[in-house]
């Protein structure tokens, strides 16, 4: 299935009455024959003001409406089985949106949109700040529910393979300037460190630090769905860093971070390095009350299991989010006892978008306790 649209503004003053309103409709009717063969008119009416015309033709519909405030659009449904190419194109609309500029007067801007594809490999997504974005995606790859999330894997063909969870890309295989700005690649030192992850379940991170040689990575994944699907998936992000739990240097703890947080404040553990790399800040501050507080008790519990010059490295959401980046800024703002952040930006392919990414340690190398984080 293909949808098509081709969206135009008109001058005030030309489409004021319902004779030229229907008149302008006879116009488009007109030029969309020149795409289609065989249209029939369906339905004629008004709607809150506007008006809508219906047209058919073999497996599409064309709907056209004038809304009040001098703007329009035409939409094309065309539907195809798998193997069958669509009757509706962008070099069709194009050729009806040529016959409209030439037989409609008053028209004061028009534009020819790009076809909605419906697949199996779905290749929309959002940007942070809720903006469509079309990926040349290919292939569905991996696809799986858990009980925590919707995994799945999709193939692009400028960007490889692609990480989604609950249809929100996560990482892909261009993505390496994601985890080296999230790690502080060449300005933080990680030999004979000490770190935890907190996530980080499509192994990018982890790998990335092993090549740091430091003292221990832990690492702490809720889905075991992910770090299998990269591990077969995604090798090029990974490597082999995730086909042992236990090796040299690192380890991966299947399971919730909480209770892992909890367990290490009680033992008395210390890391150099604690990694958020768990879910994005939310962009609202008001509809996401359960996120913001479950991304404050992280916070908390993190640092408590921070050596005293420790830091926390974190992602938080895409640079237009400025609300939600504030909100977070607010939050560490709150700590006990106080911390100092730096942040850092970077674009990421498979976001389409620029990253921010924050580090952040105690501002008088005061290590917290679980008094103060109460």
């Amino acid at each position: 299935m293909a949808v098509l649209l081709v969206d135009f503004s008109l001058e005030e003053g030309f489409y004021d009455t319902q004779s030229s309103v229907l008149e302008l409709l006879n116009k488009l009717e007109n030029a969309v024959k020149q795409g289609f063969s065989s249209l029939q008119r369906i339905n004629n009416f008004s709607l809150e003001g506007s008006w809508i015309r219906i047209l058919t033709s073999e497996a599409s519909m064309i709907t056209m409406r004038i809304f009040p405030n001098q703007l329009g659009h035409i939409t094309i449904d065309c539907y195809a089985k798998d193997s069958e190419t669509p009757s509706a194109s962008l070099e069709v609309v194009r050729e009806i949106e040529r016959h409209i500029k030439a037989a409609v007067r008053g028209i004061k801007s028009i534009r020819a949109l790009p076809n909605l594809q419906a697949d199996k490999a779905v290749r929309y997504y959002l940007t942070s700040d809720n903006r469509v974005v079309e990926y040349d995606v290919t292939a569905l790859v991996f696809d799986e529910t858990t009980p925590y999330q919707k995994v799945q894997i999709v193939k692009s063909k400028t960007m490889g393979n692609i990480l989604v969870l609950d249809d929100l890309q996560n990482l892909g295989e261009m993505d390496l300037p994601y985890t080296h700005t999230l790690m502080g690649k060449n300005v933080e030192k990680y030999e004979g460190k000490e770190i935890l992850i907190l996530g980080g379940g499509d192994g990018a991170l982890l790998y990335e630090l092993l090549q740091e040689t430091p003292k221990e990575v832990v690492m702490v994944e809720l889905d075991e769905v992910v770090i299998k699907a990269c591990s077969k998936y995604m090798r090029s992000v990974c490597g082999d860093a995730m086909d042992n739990y236990d090796g040299p240097h690192h380890k991966i703890i299947i399971g919730d971070c909480l209770p892992v947080l909890e367990q290490y404040i009680g033992e008395g553990r210390r890391f150099d390095y604690v990694f958020g790399d768990l879910t994005d800040v939310p962009i609202s501050v008001d509809k996401s009350l359960e996120l913001w507080a479950f991304i404050n008790k992280v916070l908390k519990l993190s640092f408590q299991v921070l050596k005293p010059d420790g830091k926390f490295m974190t992602h938080v959401t895409g640079q237009g989010c400025t609300e939600a980046l504030e909100a977070y800024k607010q939050c560490l703002d709150r700590l006990q006892p106080a911390v100092k952040y730096e942040t850092s930006s970077n674009f990421v392919p498979s976001f389409h978008e620029t990253w921010v990414f924050c580090q952040v340690s105690f501002k008088n190398g005061e290590a917290a306790t679980s008094q103060q984080a109460e």
